[in-house]
């Protein structure tokens, strides 16, 4: 099988080959043991798709709906009300941060279980509204061929992301061989309870980590320890991420995807409130970050969805 075979040839396929090729040669210059071979992805964006809205704002769009069912004193609610009349204006306001509390408020006194549960019962139903796949089915192609092609080489790649770490854990595996474990991203507060013998983790109200900029690079040393050689986003909120691989030392390859493939996927940049990529792509030369197009770099941009049913089955 041809590496990278859905990449088209070109400077962002030779500068991952050739990296890959360099820290992996024995006796090299750039030789890096396996153990220090770690990559980090973002996922929204990175990974699959995030537009018009990330997922799991859809997501959230599904859950209120529920609990507007149960409670219909909640649609006058502000914030209910904006997400039931889908007033992107009034969303789009109280940006990720504030779209991931409301997220994590609206399931607190969840088990982990219950929440693993929920998430995969929606993903296996809930289409995206432009390419009518199922959301699982719009991983990028390109990425998880990346992501194999990492692995067959010693590398452990992990997830740091934005997006709230449960739901993300609930399809990594299936849809990346990204393992829980290796899976890093915004978390909620919780407690313990003990029922009897059975013990399990509660979800509170309050957000715990807002794991965005700065708080990707903090997060990458609490939890993985190392400071990856590889790293791969798409957004300003990548950027503190692709700039702390950048300046280590050795060999080193921070990737930055620009989404500019309207026909095939989307084209934006700066004009998306809730993921902007302005000052990454305005100083990608000056950081060093290498430039992945969608509409250039991408022969196909999807993965093919029977072959991940069966995959998963």
């Amino acid at each position: 099988m041809r590496e990278l075979a859905s990449w088209s040839d070109g400077t962002a396929k030779s500068a991952i080959l050739d990296f890959v090729a360099r820290v992996t040669k024995e006796g090299g210059r750039d030789y890096v043991p396996p153990s220090e071979r770690i990559a980090t992805f973002d996922n929204d964006g990175t990974l699959w798709c995030e537009y018009p809205m990330q997922v799991q704002v859809f997501f959230l769009f599904d859950r209120i709906k529920e609990f507007v069912e149960r409670d219909p004193t909640l649609r006058d609610v502000a914030v209910f009300k904006a997400f039931l009349g889908r007033d992107m204006k009034a969303i789009h306001a109280l940006g990720k941060k504030g779209i991931m509390e409301i997220f994590f408020a609206t399931h607190s006194g969840m088990s982990e279980g219950d929440f693993e549960r929920t998430t995969r019962a929606w993903l296996a139903t809930a289409r995206h509204p432009k390419f009518g796949r199922l959301f699982p089915h719009c991983t990028f192609r390109p990425q998880v061929e990346l992501l194999e092609f990492l692995r067959s080489n010693g590398f452990k790649t992990f997830i740091v992301s934005g997006g709230g770490i449960d739901l993300i854990r609930a399809f990594a595996e299936t849809a990346y061989g990204i393992p829980p474990e290796q899976v890093i991203g915004s978390s909620v507060k919780t407690r313990m309870e003990v029922e009897g013998a059975h013990v399990d983790i509660m979800k509170l109200a309050d957000l715990n980590c807002f794991d965005d900029r700065e708080a990707k690079v903090q997060n990458i040393g609490l939890h993985i320890g190392r400071r990856p050689i590889l790293a791969f986003g798409n957004s300003d909120g990548d950027l503190a991420m692709l700039r702390y691989v950048r300046s280590g030392t050795g060999a080193r390859l921070a990737l930055l995807l620009h989404h500019d493939d309207e026909v095939r996927e989307a084209s934006y940049d700066r004009d998306f409130k809730l993921s902007p990529l302005a000052d990454a792509l305005d100083g990608a030369e000056a950081y060093g970050l290498t430039l992945v197009s969608v509409k250039r770099d991408w022969r196909s941009v999807f993965v093919d969805a029977n072959r991940q049913d069966r995959a998963s089955a």
